[in-house]
């Protein structure tokens, strides 16, 4: 069979007939056996590269795919919880007389999952074949390579929209706390005509400068196309940065967001109150939100169950329970049932052990709650996907 023919091939069986076509043979196993034959490596490389086939996915069933001189080829990622997980495979094989680098695997379909290459033990690459890039939770913000399964699909609520009325960003705006000790800076989003609109509900975001970065949450985009749809009632975002200002290498969140009781009177007593002073929110738990990520989602969970008279809704994404176990008795002793909670997690080495136990206090209590989990792993790019359907569980449009 040429080159040419068994990309087309392999191609025709992922596209037409990715549900039965594994019955009849193994598209991988026929990768592999074409880039066993040195002089049909480059025509086979260079097509699977022009059609962003790399990596290589058939069905359920992946190739990892790397070119080059390297005394040992690793993928490191969400799948093995980037190293955690011994008991997954991740060393590559070189496929003899050849320098390419293949490492089999197989993922549910709607999968998407971040990874990086490892060259010789230590050197941790972007995948150089591979476009599709995601700013992640993982390595401090830098970007990691993408796996995206034949089911999975960006929500369309992240695609910049030009032309369409967009709401307003005051950013960065300094703040000097007397409960803290300390300057902070927050960023406010205003929905397009919020100066005709009244008093609006409100939202408040912890790891606010993540949440609005277009590469990570891009939630600015999100507020303005749900807004836009009437998938949701406009409303107010605040965004807090828990960076020193002068200093942003500097994160407070560790500390912050760890059950923090200090902070937790400072948000209560002080930023609250500064916040409908100067914008036109609407007072009362039932219009007032927290929304946070793993630290921050542990966060959202303390100020809610510790506070209920000040927040009547908390989002909830892939939480750091396992920091602070207390969190599950104090939110065990609660029973306000007009208490709305939108909780997700990714189930690949991310939060699902947590969240499902913490699913099963809030049935008890009888709280208002939606639980989503996705196959995916700790990253932006499975909470940024999420976001819109907890703006909806709050603020959507009955």
């Amino acid at each position: 069979m040429k080159v040419v023919s068994l990309v087309a091939f392999l191609c025709f069986s992922l596209y037409g007939f990715s549900q039965d076509f594994t019955k009849y043979t193994d598209p991988i196993h026929q990768l592999s056996m074409a880039f066993s034959k040195p002089s049909a490596i480059d025509e086979l490389w260079g097509s699977l590269k022009k059609s962003n086939q790399i990596p290589f996915v058939a069905g359920d069933s992946v190739a990892f795919l790397y070119r080059g001189a390297a005394k040992s080829v690793e993928w490191m990622g969400d799948f093995n919880g980037w190293g955690y997980d011994k008991k997954f495979n991740n060393k590559g094989k070189q496929i003899s007389n050849t320098d390419v680098w293949i490492l089999k695997a197989s993922f549910p379909k709607n999968a998407r999952l971040d990874y990086k290459i490892v060259l010789g033990g230590y050197t941790y690459i972007l995948d150089p074949e591979n476009p599709n890039q995601q700013w992640s939770g993982v390595g401090g913000g830098s970007p990691n390579s993408e796996l995206r399964m034949p089911d999975w699909k960006e929500d369309t609520a992240l695609e910049h929209r030009d032309g369409i009325p967009h709401g307003k960003v005051k950013s960065e705006i300094l703040f000097q706390s007397k409960a803290l000790g300390y300057q902070i800076t927050y960023s406010v989003y205003l929905p397009y005509g919020y100066q005709d609109l009244g008093n609006l509900p409100v939202i408040y975001v912890t790891d606010g400068f993540e949440y609005m970065h277009p590469k990570m949450g891009n939630m600015v985009t999100i507020l303005d196309n749900l807004i836009l749809d009437k998938k949701i009632i406009p409303i107010i975002a605040i965004f807090i940065d828990h960076r020193e200002p002068v200093n942003r290498s500097n994160n407070r969140r560790m500390d912050e967001l760890a059950m923090n009781e200090k902070y937790m009177k400072f948000f209560t007593a002080e930023f609250i109150p500064l916040i409908e002073q100067n914008y036109p929110v609407t007072k009362g738990r039932e219009n007032r939100a927290i929304l946070g990520t793993s630290m921050g989602g542990l966060t959202s969970a303390y100020f809610i169950f510790s506070r209920p008279e000040v927040f009547g809704m908390a989002g909830i994404q892939s939480p750091s329970f396992w920091s602070k176990p207390q969190i599950y008795s104090l939110c065990d002793s609660v029973s306000n049932s007009t208490t709305k909670i939108s909780m997700t997690s990714g189930v690949i080495h991310d939060a699902s052990e947590s969240t499902r136990r913490m699913k099963t206090i809030l049935e008890k209590n009888s709280c208002i709650y939606t639980y989503r989990e996705t196959n995916e792993g700790h990253s932006w790019g499975n909470w940024r996907n999420l976001i819109d359907d907890i703006l909806i569980d709050f603020f959507g449009v009955k």
